[in-house]
């Protein structure tokens, strides 16, 4: 079997926490969930889900990292939030005029993406006002990929944070 090189960090203490609330696609869902495993960091998905997560759906989807996932299942918004109740929140939009750049990303933080066809409820959004970022875009796109928003997100929170800063290069086998 050859040897690869393999570029790694240490995981973030505390980690910050991925939420999807209502997602509807699971390719997307998958692509977060690989990010999710690639950070250790772990994702919680706020029913109601667009799609089942059971051993036989996730093997149809062809996402053999699943198991590198701390994954949480919350029937609500309100009993996710009963589960981390001193994190500080920062909610995603398309329609926030204030960029994820300005954002005060600390590690435990909750980074909230909404769902694919309509994204985080308003009534939510108002609520947490003060946090809500959206991504800039130059072109004259309605929204960012799910999968791809928190992707530059989380990396970008780590980051700053000081969890990309370590890094070092582990040999690994390839199958």
């Amino acid at each position: 079997m050859p040897q690869t090189a393999k570029l790694r960090c240490r995981p973030l203490q505390p980690p910050f926490q991925v939420v999807l609330v209502e997602p509807e696609i699971p390719p997307n869902t998958g692509a977060v969930a690989r990010t999710c495993a690639a950070t250790q960091t772990p994702l919680h998905l706020v029913e109601p889900l667009g799609f089942k997560i059971d051993d036989r759906a996730v093997k149809r989807a062809g996402i053999d990292y699943w198991h590198l996932v701390q994954v949480h299942l919350h029937g609500s918004f309100a009993a996710f939030r009963s589960t981390l109740p001193r994190a500080r929140m920062h909610l995603f939009s398309s329609e926030s005029t204030a960029s994820y750049l300005e954002a005060d990303f600390s590690p435990g933080d909750a980074l909230v993406f909404g769902k694919e066809s309509a994204g985080l409820p308003r009534e939510l959004l108002a609520e947490h006002a003060d946090n809500v970022w959206g991504i800039p875009t130059s072109g004259r796109v309605r929204s960012l990929n799910l999968s791809n928003a928190v992707a530059i997100v989380l990396y970008e929170a780590l980051r700053r944070s000081g969890g990309l800063s370590k890094t070092f290069v582990e040999e690994t086998v390839q199958a």
